[in-house]
């Protein structure tokens, strides 16, 4: 594993050796930005001064010399044509971008492609690779973890591209990009050993790195780059822990033989107590059948039993109806008969009353003869003294008179009166 942070630098190079520095990088280095040489010279200027001077000397002279000067003017004149047409020619590479300034300030950029810059103060600054998703290598040492313990090294591997060669030119540059690159994978690394437990840290190889990403992409989205792609493909622990992890190792291998062994022991067992569950379930299924044959002579007997009940109570129930019908018959015969009774009497209302004074007439006579009458007993007194003698011959007749009226021949006696 690589020990070393991936270095991005910038170069200065003859357009010749641009497509070579961008694709290949330099001593190792990432080469993403190549500043040209400025080819184009003032020699032509030589040559049109040169040519003009012959002009005029063709102007002056005359004869052989004048036209040999002319010749030469004109040759000389085309040479410096075709030196500046050739030096005005910019080639940008294909999968490059040429950042175009004019008096050091750059105006805009240049397409892959031929282009003429004819002013001499026009120039190319850089030529940028815009298409290529550049690998960047940075192997963290000393992380820490959640529990503090400083692992090995983390190799963290991320490819980035440049959509913005003006922002990038302008605002950071290529060698100082580099710096703020592993500043920024630092930081993000350090954050995510510090999320991860020591155990566990393993697995951080291959795992999900999407949101240092979108962090990383978000910070140096700025500078004209976007991180294409992220993943930590190697993790190393402390040598001392890595024993402990041999050790542990060693330990889960003979827990797992252990648990094949019990597995097996275990599955054993369960066949055992299957077959036994299912002679179990036999044995059940033979004693439900019984309970069932007898829970169903049990049924019929009670059904039975329960027929022969309600045939008796059947037969109770229509005796007490029969007996209850009977008397309520009875009853209503004689309601009928009493209802009867009384309308014969209210009919016969006149009658009764005729009977019933006629009784009260025999009645009152029976009364009146068998009524006590009184004795006068008269004295001859004047004065209305009475006499002893007199006194004596009324005691004596009182008695008989009773007797006699209590024979009930009605007869009394006349009243004595003494004398």
């Amino acid at each position: 594993m690589s020990r070393e942070f991936s270095k991005i630098k910038e170069s200065l190079a003859s357009w010749s050796e641009i497509r070579q520095l961008l694709r290949g990088g330099e001593s190792g280095q990432i080469v993403p930005v190549v500043i040209p040489k400025d080819r184009r010279g003032f020699a032509w200027v030589a040559l049109l001064l040169l040519a003009f001077y012959l002009v005029g000397t063709a102007l002056l002279g005359g004869g052989l010399l004048s036209l040999l000067a002319s010749a030469g003017a004109v040759f000389f004149l085309l040479a410096a044509l075709v030196w500046l047409w050739r030096r005005a020619i910019v080639e940008i590479e294909e999968g490059t971008t040429g950042v175009r300034s004019r008096w050091g300030a750059i105006v805009g950029t240049l397409a892959p492609g031929r282009h003429y810059l004819w002013l001499p103060w026009d120039r190319v600054d850089a030529v940028v690779d815009t298409s290529t998703e550049i690998p960047y290598s940075a192997p963290i040492v000393a992380c820490p973890t959640a529990e503090n313990v400083p692992l090995k090294s983390i190799e963290f591997f991320l490819k980035f591209r440049i959509v913005d060669p003006v922002a990038f030119v302008r605002t950071i540059g290529a060698g100082n990009f580099d710096l703020v690159l592993s500043s920024a994978v630092q930081d993000a690394i350090r954050q995510r050993s510090r999320r991860v437990h020591t155990e566990r840290a393993y697995d951080l190889r291959g795992s999900d790195v999407g949101d240092m990403q979108e962090l990383l992409t978000r910070q140096l989205g700025r500078y004209g780059v976007r991180i294409t792609g992220a993943n930590i493909p190697d993790v190393q622990l402390p040598d001392q822990y890595q024993q402990h992890l041999a050790t542990r190792e060693k330990v889960a291998k003979e827990l797992s033989a252990f648990e094949r062994e019990w597995e097996l022991t275990r599955k054993r067992r369960i066949d055992t107590l299957l077959m036994e569950i299912e002679r179990a379930k036999k044995t059940r299924d033979a004693r439900i059948v019984e309970v069932r044959a007898a829970a169903n002579t049990a049924r019929k007997d009670v059904a039975r039993m329960l027929e022969e009940h309600e045939t008796q109570a059947q037969r109770v129930r229509w005796e007490i109806e029969a007996k209850g019908r009977a008397e309520l018959t009875s009853a209503e015969n004689e309601a009928k008969g009493l209802r009867r009774l009384a309308d014969s009497y209210r009919d016969n209302r006149a009658v009764l009353q005729y009977e019933l004074a006629r009784r009260r007439l025999d009645v009152g006579a029976r009364l009146a003869e068998n009524a006590p009458r009184p004795v006068v007993v008269r004295t001859g007194g004047a004065s209305g003294e009475t006499s002893p003698l007199a006194t004596l011959l009324l005691a004596q007749l009182l008695p008989q008179l009773a007797a006699e009226h209590n024979t009930g021949n009605g007869q009394v006696r006349p009243s004595v009166e003494p004398n």
